[in-house]
């Protein structure tokens, strides 16, 4: 049975408000907005009670920490900006994966990262 408290109400909260990814860190500072004496602790805590629950999962970006989401049924892909290091949902997926794969290999699931700029990060606001 899960334990309803403040603290994890606001991680809840903050993973519902952002449509992404996001790094323990980004929950924190988030959820710090509603619940100011949150710890770090207390939002891994959470984050893997959520997980171990089925609602969140870890999405890896290679060479760093992985970040989390809520499990749904869409099928989709993820971009990361390089200069301000927040990953972003895409979604869809790219149409015939098969002509990559070389003769007899058999593709039975895929992960794609795109890299690159966000908007915010491409046009800064001077």
């Amino acid at each position: 049975m899960e334990r309803r408290t403040a603290q994890r109400e606001s991680i809840q909260q903050v993973f519902a408000r952002f449509n992404r990814p996001l790094s323990p860190q980004e929950v924190l500072k988030e959820a710090r907005r509603r619940t100011p004496r949150l710890g770090l602790a207390t939002v891994y805590r959470a984050i893997r009670a959520l997980e171990s629950e089925g609602r969140l999962h870890a999405v890896t970006i290679s060479g760093q920490s992985p970040r989390y989401e809520w499990c749904d049924a869409s099928h989709h892909h993820y971009f990361h900006c390089a200069a301000c290091d927040q990953v972003f949902k895409l979604e869809g997926c790219a149409d015939n994966l098969d002509r990559l794969v070389p003769k007899g290999f058999k593709i039975e699931g895929h992960e794609i990262m795109l890299s690159g700029k966000c908007p915010a990060c491409r046009n800064p606001r001077r």
